[in-house]
């Protein structure tokens, strides 16, 4: 019965009942006397097993809700991250009743790109990305709104050759390599989680090749870890200003936003 599961100490027991039996919390705290099939049972256990194992529940279900949407995520895809939507909000207020014609380097599932395309409908929005297979999601996901965006495939502006954009938005990799961090993220793409020896490879490749992609007094807009803030300070300096930094809803150093001089 789900009164025997629900006592029991399985990791996101409930959650993992709602998926197999595709009814609310509330439906089964109300009905915790249901007897699950025999097929039922074997669900439930194949998906117990797999979080016991590690695998985070965003994969067992196959979405993750970001913002005011909810996106279909892959291990091809990094989980969305609530941190992230400080990126979303920065930018809505950069761009308040303004068009912005707006570049989302490495978009992995397009949390960023689509929030923005579908929250300003009268903006141009590319989103690029090195792997086929994040952007085959991406698209997939783009299909719950109704504006279109451009998708690129390539390596940071590889996939955007001779385009400026008024806004450079990213989520790139930032951990650094062997960070113990990594050991609980096993199940995600390590490709979009680390970048070199103090995580800034990537950083370093966006900021230095963002002022030709950029319009003239473009923004650009970095999230990066929380140790990482001064650095990227001056590695901004040379060729932009008006550098502001923000801190995540956890009050953690967490983006950055820069106007090309």
């Amino acid at each position: 019965m789900i009164k025997k599961y629900l006592k029991s100490q399985h990791k996101d027991i409930t959650q993992l009942l709602s998926l197999v039996l595709e009814k609310s919390h509330a439906w089964l705290l109300s009905n915790d006397d249901y007897q699950l099939s025999t097929n039922e049972e074997s669900k439930l256990k194949t998906l117990i097993k797999k979080r016991e194992q590690g695998v985070p529940f965003a994969y067992l279900s196959g979405t993750k809700g970001f913002y005011h949407l909810k996106f279909k995520v892959t291990p091809d895809t990094l989980i969305p991250r609530p941190e992230t939507e400080l990126l979303v909000d920065i930018a809505l207020n950069l761009f308040i009743n303004k068009p912005c014609n707006l570049l989302d380097l490495g978009t992995g599932s397009g949390i960023i790109a689509i929030t923005l395309a579908d929250k300003n409908p009268h903006w141009q929005v590319t989103a690029t990305d090195f792997s086929n297979k994040a952007l085959e999601i991406a698209k997939q996901n783009a299909t719950i709104i109704t504006n279109k965006i451009n998708f690129q495939q390539g390596s940071w502006f590889e996939a955007v050759p001779n385009q400026r954009f008024d806004l450079i938005i990213s989520n790139p990799p930032y951990i650094e390599e062997g960070d113990g961090y990594l050991d609980n993220l096993t199940h995600e793409p390590i490709s979009a989680l680390t970048a070199g020896k103090d995580g800034l490879d990537d950083i370093r490749i966006i900021i230095n090749q963002a002022p030709i992609h950029l319009n003239k007094h473009g923004f650009l807009l970095l999230e990066h870890g929380y140790n990482q803030q001064e650095m990227i300070v001056e590695l901004l300096k040379q060729k932009f200003t008006h550098i502001k930094t923000f801190q995540d809803y956890n009050s953690n150093n967490r983006a950055i936003l820069a106007q090309l001089k």
